[in-house]
């Protein structure tokens, strides 16, 4: 357990539960990031929402610069949403949510995790192959103008996963313990 807190807080960043205070900032990044941003409306349901979980990260200063979400539905976590502040990409920031969205899908027992990703997307699509989602479908127009690539990680309690999600924990870290 201990190293899934330093995954979620360094000096330089946090990452924690998404607060209701936190929702104009997290509609202003979405419409910083998508063409098509969720409304302020929807995060308020989606925070509501009993079978969700929302992660925002905070950089050493308290700005909030991502968020990510999970839906839960039976055994499968669906991951809704994962946002970076373009002005802090290329620090992995991207990878730390996703690490902590897959440890909130194994706190409540998924056994799948699943996304949709648009086709032009291949920097996303790269990260969520790199957490061993594989693509099995696409969502013709599922985006305004564009088909999303639907990808799929299953059977995320193997020990085989598990190696894969320590060996990414090492990469950032460079120790299995943080």
């Amino acid at each position: 357990m201990a190293a899934i807190d330093r995954m979620r807080q360094s000096a330089e960043f946090t990452i924690r539960q998404m607060q209701p205070g936190d929702l104009s900032t997290v509609a202003r990044l979405e419409a910083d990031v998508y063409p098509q941003p969720w409304s302020l409306r929807v995060f308020q349901d989606e925070l509501r929402a009993r079978n969700r979980s929302y992660l925002v990260v905070e950089d050493g200063s308290g700005a909030l610069v991502g968020y990510g979400g999970l839906l839960v539905v039976d055994s499968d976590a669906h991951i809704t949403t994962l946002a970076v502040d373009p002005r802090v990409r290329r620090r992995r920031l991207g990878t730390r949510l996703m690490l902590a969205l897959v440890d909130e899908a194994f706190g409540i027992g998924a056994e799948h995790l699943t996304l949709e990703v648009r086709m032009s997307n291949e920097a996303a699509q790269q990260l969520y192959s790199r957490f061993g989602f594989a693509p099995v479908g696409l969502r013709k127009n599922y985006y305004q103008n564009e088909d999303a690539l639907v990808m799929w990680a299953i059977e995320i309690k193997t020990p085989e996963y598990q190696e894969r999600i320590d060996a990414i924990r090492i990469d950032l870290e460079g120790t299995p313990d943080g």
